[in-house]
């Protein structure tokens, strides 16, 4: 077995090559199947985070997408001119705000997850055999093992 310069192995070279790309082309494609319209994807993310992980405050948020709380701050600036969240005073701290979805921030998550799932298994049943899928769900099984720690 070859070894590389940073020493892999050229399969895991290529491997890791490889994956990083499709996923980045995977990851284009399906945000541009919920069409975020009007928003940019930093916004889009921020929303999605609020939507996982309910009410949360400004700095935390910045803290979970590793940017500057003066950045986080523009970008919920625009999601509240859009009625997707809400400010309101954190009861265990007044000097602080929380931030929650709206209804139609709600609705708006929602939607373009479903559509994105939509998207993603319909792709899957037209474009795979059922071979090729049952390949794809064993080949995910061993990818899993990336995100453990």
């Amino acid at each position: 077995m070859e070894q590389n310069t940073e020493g892999v192995s050229e399969s895991a070279a290529r491997a890791a090559r490889d994956l990083r790309v499709v996923f980045s082309r995977l990851r284009r494609r399906i945000r541009e199947v919920a069409g975020d319209e009007g928003l940019t994807p930093s916004q889009v993310s921020a929303l999605t985070l609020v939507g996982k992980g309910g009410a949360a405050t400004a700095s935390t948020l910045a803290s979970a997408e590793g940017v500057r709380p003066q950045s986080m701050a523009a970008t919920l600036g625009v999601l509240e001119q859009h009625g997707l969240i809400r400010r309101s005073p954190d009861p265990d701290d007044g000097r602080r705000q929380l931030v929650t979805l709206t209804d139609a921030g709600r609705e708006r998550v929602e939607g373009d997850r479903q559509a994105r799932q939509e998207w993603l298994a319909r792709a899957l049943e037209d474009r795979y055999t059922e071979e090729e899928r049952q390949t794809i769900v064993a080949a995910l099984s061993l990818m899993e093992r990336l995100t453990r720690t």
